[in-house]
C-alpha cells in the first residue's frame, strides 16, 4: 500500500468512525509503509498509538486488507527525534543557552514553567485562604479534608469531591487548597479552572487540531482542580475527554479536587462511569450554614471592615439580625455587611437597626426564607440517618418509605412547588404517590406522637 492509497482510504475511514473520532485519532497517523506484512505508522505520542491500537486497530487492519494491501499487523512508532515531544521527555543532560548542562531537577522545573505558560491556571482570589475560612459544624468535615489535601504529601483520597449549594464555601476551599499547595510546594504544577474553562479549552483544541497538545498538557499536571463540574453534564465529547484525563492522572497518583452543586449521583446527564469515578474518593457535603456559623462569618468580616472604617459605630444587634434574616447564601450575607458599612460611611451615621432596614430593604425582601426541596430532603435524610439516594430511591422498606413521606409532606407544606414537581424530585414518582404520602403523614401526626415531634423539629430546623 502506498501513501496515496492510504490518503484515499482516509475518506472511507472518516465515514466509518465519524468526523470527531477521525480528527482526534486517525488524522494524526502518519503512514510510513508496509514491510513484511506489517503496516508502520508514526504517531505523536505513545498514548495515541495505544488508544488507536485498542479502539481502531481491527478496523484499520480490515480496511487496509479490503483495499488490497497485504497487511497482517499494525505497529505504531513514536519518532525519537520528534521536535514537538513534551518537555518532560527531554534528555537528562541538555546544554542550556550558556552551554551549561542542566540537571534533571532543573529541566523538570523548566518543563513545569512551560506547562504553566501553555495552560495558565484561572486566577486565585487572595482573600480565599484557610486563615479567612470560618469553620462551623456544617462545614467542619469539608474544611478538615481540604486542609489535609492542602498539606500535600501522599495522596490519601482521590478525588476529593466537595459539593453544596451556592455560597456555602466550595470555591473558597478550592482556592485555599491551591494557595496552600503553592506555598508548601512551589515546584508543583497546580492547575485550577472551572468546568466551563475545561470545556472551552477542549473545544478550542478540537477546532485548532491540537488535541495531542491538550492531552499531554492536562496529563502532565501534578494537581488538577475543577470547579462546578456539573456544567460538563450532557456534553458527551467533553465528558469523554474528562474521563480519560481523570483516569490518566489517578493512574499516576496525581491529586484531583472537584466541586459541584450536588452529589455525583445526583448530577443529571452525567455519565454513569464518571459518576462512579467521582464517588471513588472522598465525597464531602457542605451543609447550609446555621445561625452560629453565619454570626461567626459576620464577626470575621467585621474585623476587616473595622480597619477600613474605624470611626463607624455599630449596634451589635445588627449582626444578630443579619445572621438570622440572610440565611441561604454567605456571599449575599457578606455583601450586605459591605454595603451597610459603605452606606453608613457616606451618610455619616452610625449603623443601627433602623439604618440597616432602610439600606438593605431589597436584600432583606429577597432573602426571606425560601426553603428548597433539596434542603428538605437533606435535612430529613440526616434526621433519620439514611442516605439521600435511599430517600429518593425506589426501595419501599418502611425504614425508607416513612422518611420519604415525611419529606414529601414538608415539601408540600413549606414550598410552593406543585405535586408533579415534588414527585419528579423524588425519583420521578407520580403526583398521586405524593398525595398519598402527604395524606398518610397528616393521619399519623394525629395518631403518632413521635411523627408529630419529628415534624415539628424538622420544621424548626428548616425555618431557622
Amino acid at each position: 500500500m502506498t501513501k496515496d492509497q492510504w490518503g484515499a482510504l482516509q475518506g472511507q475511514l472518516r465515514e466509518t468512525v465519524g468526523a470527531n473520532n477521525f480528527t482526534n485519532w486517525i488524522e494524526p497517523l502518519q503512514f510510513e509503509g508496509v514491510t513484511d506484512g506489517v503496516a508502520h505508522f508514526n504517531v505523536p505520542t505513545s498514548f495515541l498509538g495505544n488508544y488507536v491500537q485498542r479502539n481502531f486497530g481491527d478496523l484499520l487492519l480490515y480496511a487496509m486488507t479490503n483495499a488490497g494491501a497485504d497487511v497482517r499487523r499494525i505497529e505504531f512508532d513514536v519518532p525519537a527525534n520528534k521536535a514537538s515531544m513534551p518537555a518532560v521527555s527531554r534528555a537528562a543532560n541538555t546544554p542550556d543557552r550558556n552551554g551549561q548542562t542542566q540537571t534533571k531537577a532543573t529541566q523538570s522545573m523548566t518543563s513545569r514553567a512551560d506547562l504553566a505558560d501553555l495552560l495558565p491556571s484561572a486566577p486565585l482570589d487572595k482573600r480565599f485562604t484557610f486563615d479567612t475560612f470560618v469553620v462551623g459544624k456544617p462545614n467542619e468535615l469539608a474544611h478538615a479534608a481540604a486542609r489535609r489535601v492542602g498539606e500535600g504529601g501522599e495522596v490519601t483520597f482521590n478525588p476529593l469531591f466537595l459539593y453544596g449549594g451556592v455560597g456555602l464555601g466550595k470555591t473558597h476551599l478550592m482556592h485555599a487548597i491551591a494557595w496552600e499547595l503553592k506555598s508548601r510546594s512551589p515546584h508543583l504544577n497546580v492547575l485550577y479552572l472551572s468546568a466551563e474553562q475545561f470545556m472551552y479549552r477542549f473545544v478550542q483544541a478540537l477546532r485548532d487540531r491540537k488535541m495531542m497538545d491538550f492531552k499531554q498538557i492536562f496529563r502532565s499536571v501534578d494537581v488538577l482542580m475543577v470547579d462546578d463540574v456539573q456544567f460538563i453534564a450532557g456534553k458527551d465529547s467533553t465528558q469523554e475527554e474528562f474521563f480519560h484525563t481523570f483516569n490518566a492522572l489517578v493512574d499516576q497518583n496525581k491529586q484531583i479536587i472537584i466541586s459541584a452543586d450536588r452529589a455525583p449521583g445526583e448530577i443529571k446527564d452525567m455519565e454513569n462511569r464518571i459518576q462512579s469515578r467521582l464517588q471513588s474518593g472522598l465525597v464531602v457535603d457542605l451543609h447550609p450554614t446555621d445561625y452560629e456559623l453565619r454570626l461567626g462569618i459576620l464577626h470575621s468580616k467585621l474585623a476587616t471592615h473595622r480597619l477600613q472604617y474605624p470611626e463607624l459605630e455599630l449596634d451589635e444587634k445588627v449582626l444578630e439580625f443579619l445572621a438570622h434574616r440572610i440565611s441561604t447564601n454567605v456571599r449575599v450575607l457578606e455583601g450586605a455587611l459591605t454595603r451597610l458599612f459603605a452606606f453608613a460611611s457616606l451618610v455619616g451615621r452610625p449603623i443601627t437597626m433602623e439604618l440597616t432596614q432602610d439600606c438593605l430593604a431589597d436584600v432583606l425582601r429577597a432573602s426571606e426564607r425560601k426553603i428548597t426541596i433539596e434542603e428538605i430532603q437533606r435535612q430529613v435524610a440526616e434526621h433519620y440517618n439514611i442516605r439521600m439516594s435511599e430517600l429518593i430511591g425506589p426501595k419501599r422498606l418502611r425504614v425508607f418509605a416513612r422518611p420519604r413521606q415525611v419529606a414529601m409532606y414538608l415539601c408540600k407544606q413549606l414550598t410552593s412547588r406543585s405535586l408533579p414537581e415534588i414527585g419528579r424530585r423524588f425519583g420521578g414518582r407520580d403526583h398521586t404517590t405524593v398525595m398519598h404520602g402527604v395524606r398518610r403523614i397528616e393521619e399519623l401526626k394525629v395518631q403518632d406522637g413521635q411523627i408529630a415531634e419529628d415534624l415539628e423539629m424538622l420544621r424548626r430546623t428548616l425555618e431557622a
